[in-house]
């Protein structure tokens, strides 16, 4: 069961691959700064990821404006999440959960539902400056596709919408 929508967002420490290298994001770096989208995603270089992913890519200044950072996270790797994200002209961050703690801990696991053991339920979540969790979707199945305009009016409000 996904966590609830007022609860202390897990934090965590994932690699993302930048033209630098590899680099370490820990979602509590945010705190106190800006509010914090989580899009966790099943798998890279499928249809219905890269949608997500591109639409999130094209809603980043509007993120951006509302003072929110924005984190797609999956169980693949950073390497194969920074292949995806240039092939597909996605520019925010990709973090690789590979062992899927994170995904775990958010309560998003897809289980072996699916067939494929590790991967996330698609589903977003806004943690607050605070690090409290004021939004949260998870889809029924993996096909299902978040409501950006839902998420961009939650940022505004700052209130504790879940859909």
């Amino acid at each position: 069961m996904a966590i609830e929508v007022g609860s202390k967002a897990p934090d965590f420490t994932l690699k993302t691959k930048t033209a630098e290298g590899i680099k370490e994001v820990k979602l509590s770096d945010n705190f106190g700064k800006k509010q914090t989208i989580l899009l966790f995603f099943p798998l890279a270089f499928t249809s219905v990821c890269t949608k997500e992913m591109c639409t999130a890519t094209e809603d980043y200044e509007a993120f951006s404006n509302l003072d929110a950072a924005v984190y797609g996270i999956s169980s693949d790797s950073p390497f194969a999440l920074d292949a995806w994200a240039k092939a597909s002209h996605m520019s925010i961050t990709l973090l690789g959960d590979m062992d899927s703690s994170v995904i775990k801990s958010y309560g998003v696991l897809a289980a072996e539902r699916f067939g494929f053991p590790g991967i996330a339920m698609r589903s977003a979540f806004i943690v607050n400056k605070e690090g409290i969790i004021t939004y949260k979707w998870v889809g029924s199945e993996l096909s299902d596709f978040p409501d950006f305009d839902a998420i961009k009016n939650a940022l505004k409000t700052g209130g504790t919408q879940k859909t």
